[in-house]
C-alpha cells in the first residue's frame, strides 16, 4: 500500500471510487520498525528513565484565558434518568435536562478565537454543560475543565455526523478515524485532533468530568452501549434490534468485490468465510483493510454501528492529558494515533462499558502514563498497532507506565490484540492492581498480551516490575474457543481470565476469516509481581493459575505458502510471589513456549527455579 504525508491545512477528500488512501496518510512522527538488540550491558530501565526524562520540560502555552461562557455557552439543569451504569447493569444518571442549551458552537468558536490568538487555554468553567457535537483541538491550544466543569457530550450519534471534514452524503459529514485498528471514515469521536501540534486536555481535579453518556438512553430506549449487540434491560425494549455492529448490515455489499474487483476466487473466500458474519459493521471494516480498499471508500456513520472513541488523536505532536475523570466513554475512552511525545497523568478513567479500555496508544512514539486510575468494563490499558493491511505507522515504541491503579477490567498492562504493526520498548513498573471489586466485579488478568495468525506482529523487549496485587485476580478461569479440529481442547485454556500474567498467542480465533500473519513474541522481563490472596471458602486465594503462556497454534494459520510459526521466547520471570492458585495443580499452562526461565517464583508457597518449554 503506497502512502504519503498530507497537510493537516487541507484536508480535502473527496468520498469518490476514484478517492485513494494516498491522501489519508497523517503526517507524523517516522515509526518505522527497525530491528533492534540489547546486549548484557545495557539496562532496560535507564532507557525507561530516559523515556521518562523527555516530559521533565511541560508544554507551554500562551498565558490567555478563552472562556466558553463569553462565546455563549450557558450552563445546564440536569435530571435523573435510568440508564447503565455499567454493561447491562441498570441504574441512575444524572444527563441534562429537556430544553438545555447546545454549547457546541460556543466551544468551537472559543477554540477558533484561542487558535487565531496563536493559542491560549479554552476554559470551562463549573457547571454543568450540554456539547451536542465534538470538541475539537488545534495546535497550541490547551482545553481546560475548571473544578466543578461537567461536560455532557448528546448521546444522539447524529451529532456527531454532523460537523466532519468530510461529507460523505447520506452518511453524514464524518471524519478520519480509526475503529479497532482499521482506518475508517466515521463518526467523530467525542474529542478529536487530527495533525495538531502542542494540543492539551486538562481538568483541575478529578470533579472536572467529561461524560459520554454512553449508557444514558434517547427516546427509542436505545444508548449507544447497545451498539455492542447484547440487548437487555432498558434497551432491550428498543425495536430496533438490527442496530448492532454484530448484526449483518445490508447496507454492506454482497460481496467484497463490489469494492475490491480485482479480487481472485481464492482471496474473496478467504475473506468472506463460509457465512454472511463478514457482513457484519464490525466484520465488514477489517475485510475492507484485507482486500486494500482505500480509505476514502470506507464510509461508516450514519446507517451504520460502529461506536466513536470518547477522545482520539491522530497525528499529533506533544500531546498532554491531565488531570480530569472521563466517564460512560461510547467505546475505547482514550485512543491516541500515529502521536509521539504523548503524555497521560493523573486521569481517573471509570467507564464501566461494553469495550471501555482506559487508554490505547496505537502507533505511537514516545509516551508517559503516569499516577492514572482505571475503571475499565475492558483493557485498563491496551497498546495497539494497527490491524490487517493498515499498518502503515509503525510500532508503538517506547512507552513508560508507572504509578497506577487498576481495579475493574479485563486485562490491566495488555498488549494487543490489534498489534499487526508491532510493539517494542515498553515498560510497567510501580503499579498496583488493586482489584477493589474482587468479588463482584473482578480484574481479569493483570498483565496480558493478545495476538494470533490474523493480528500477527511482535512483541519485544517488555519489561515489568514492582507490581504489587492485594486482591488478586479473577478465580474463575473463562475459556477460549478454538478453532474446530484445533489440538487446543474446548474449555481447556483459561485464557480470558484467571491468570496473573497472562500470553494468549491465540485470541479470538474464530474471528478472523484471514489468519495468514503469525506472530513473534520475545524478549520479555518481568519481576518484582507480588499477589495477595483473598478470603474464599475453600481458603485464602489468590487466582486460577499463575501463569497461562499460549503461543502461536499452528494449525490455525490458513495461509498458501508455509509459514515459519515460532514459539513464546526469551522470557523470564524473577522474583515473584503468585499466591495460592485454586488450580494449584497445575500452575501454568504452557503451549508452543521456549527457554521461559522461572527465578525464585514462588506459587503456593513452594519457590521454582526451572525452565519451561513446550
Amino acid at each position: 500500500m503506497s502512502t504519503k504525508q498530507i497537510n493537516p491545512q487541507r484536508r480535502s477528500l473527496l468520498c469518490a471510487a476514484s478517492a485513494s488512501v494516498a491522501g489519508l496518510t497523517v503526517a507524523g512522527p517516522a515509526l518505522a520498525a527497525k530491528k533492534s538488540s540489547t546486549s548484557a550491558k545495557d539496562d532496560p530501565w535507564a532507557r525507561a528513565q530516559g523515556i521518562i526524562d523527555q516530559f521533565r520540560k511541560p508544554l507551554v502555552f500562551p498565558k490567555r484565558d478563552f472562556v466558553i461562557t463569553a462565546y455563549g455557552a450557558e450552563p445546564c439543569e440536569t435530571i435523573m434518568v435510568t440508564g447503565y451504569v455499567a454493561d447491562h447493569e441498570e441504574g441512575k444518571l444524572s444527563t441534562p435536562a429537556p430544553g438545555a442549551r447546545d454549547c457546541y458552537a460556543a466551544i468551537a468558536a472559543a477554540i477558533a478565537a484561542c487558535s487565531a490568538a496563536g493559542g491560549g487555554r479554552v476554559v470551562i468553567p463549573a457547571g454543568n454543560w450540554l456539547v451536542k457535537g465534538p470538541i475539537v483541538l488545534k495546535s497550541n491550544v490547551n482545553v481546560h475543565l475548571a473544578k466543578g466543569a461537567h461536560v455532557y457530550f448528546s448521546n444522539d450519534p447524529e451529532d456527531f455526523a454532523k460537523y466532519g471534514d468530510y461529507d460523505c452524503g447520506p452518511s453524514g459529514k464524518l471524519v478520519i478515524s480509526r475503529w479497532q485498528s482499521n482506518d475508517c471514515l466515521n463518526y467523530s469521536p467525542m474529542v478529536y485532533a487530527y495533525g495538531q501540534t502542542n494540543i492539551a486536555l486538562t481538568g483541575e481535579d478529578w470533579t472536572s468530568i467529561l461524560d459520554g453518556q454512553g449508557g444514558v438512553p434517547r427516546a427509542d430506549g436505545e444508548t449507544w452501549w447497545d451498539w455492542k449487540g447484547k440487548r437487555k434491560g432498558v434497551a432491550g425494549k428498543s425495536p430496533n434490534l438490527q442496530r448492532t455492529q454484530i448484526a449483518v448490515n445490508p447496507a454492506n455489499p454482497a460481496s467484497i468485490r463490489a469494492l475490491a474487483p480485482k479480487l481472485n476466487d481464492a482471496q474473496v473466500a478467504l475473506m468472506e468465510g463460509k457465512n454472511d458474519k463478514w457482513r457484519t459493521d464490525e466484520a465488514y471494516l477489517p475485510t475492507l483493510s484485507e482486500a486494500g480498499v482505500p480509505v476514502a471508500k470506507r464510509v461508516f456513520g450514519r446507517g451504520h454501528y460502529l461506536r466513536p472513541c470518547m477522545v482520539e488523536f491522530i497525528g499529533c505532536t506533544r500531546v498532554l492529558l491531565q488531570g480530569y475523570q472521563l466517564n460512560q466513554s461510547p467505546f475505547w475512552q482514550h485512543h491516541p494515533v500515529n502521536c509521539s511525545k504523548l503524555e497521560i497523568r493523573g486521569v481517573h478513567m471509570d467507564s464501566m462499558g461494553p469495550n471501555s479500555d482506559g487508554f490505547d496508544p496505537e502507533a505511537c512514539n514516545t509516551v508517559l502514563v503516569d499516577g492514572c486510575t482505571f475503571n475499565s468494563g475492558d483493557d485498563c490499558i491496551a497498546i495497539k498497532a494497527g490491524k490487517n493491511l493498515d499498518t502503515q505507522f509503525g510500532p508503538t515504541q517506547n512507552v513508560v507506565i508507572q504509578n497506577c491503579v487498576m481495579n475493574s477490567g479485563h486485562g490491566g498492562v495488555t498488549l494487543g490484540s490489534e498489534m499487526s504493526g508491532g510493539i517494542q520498548h515498553v515498560y510497567a513498573q510501580d503499579i498496583e492492581f488493586r482489584n477493589t471489586h474482587w468479588a463482584t466485579d473482578p480484574l481479569n488478568t493483570a498483565i496480558r498480551l493478545k495476538t494470533n495468525m490474523n493480528r500477527g506482529g511482535f512483541l519485544r523487549h517488555f519489561y515489568v516490575r514492582n507490581v504489587s496485587m492485594p486482591n488478586g485476580v479473577n478465580l474463575k478461569p473463562q475459556f477460549y474457543t478454538p478453532l474446530p479440529g484445533s489440538p487446543i481442547q474446548p474449555k481447556s485454556v483459561g485464557s480470558g481470565a484467571g491468570a496473573v500474567i497472562t500470553f494468549d498467542c491465540d485470541y479470538a480465533p474464530n474471528a478472523d476469516n484471514v489468519r495468514t500473519r503469525p506472530p513473534v513474541v520475545e524478549h520479555v522481563h518481568i519481576s518484582g509481581v507480588r499477589v495477595g490472596n483473598v478470603a474464599t471458602k475453600d481458603g485464602p486465594r489468590s487466582c486460577y493459575q499463575a501463569l497461562l503462556l499460549l503461543g502461536p497454534v499452528a494449525f490455525d494459520y490458513n495461509g498458501d505458502k508455509p509459514a515459519q510459526i515460532l514459539p513464546i521466547r526469551d522470557v523470564t520471570i524473577t522474583d515473584c510471589d503468585f499466591g495460592t492458585p485454586v488450580n494449584a495443580d497445575q500452575p501454568w499452562f504452557i503451549h508452543n513456549v521456549r527457554n521461559v526461565r522461572l527465578t525464585n517464583v514462588r506459587i503456593a508457597g513452594k519457590v521454582h527455579n526451572t525452565t519451561l518449554q513446550a
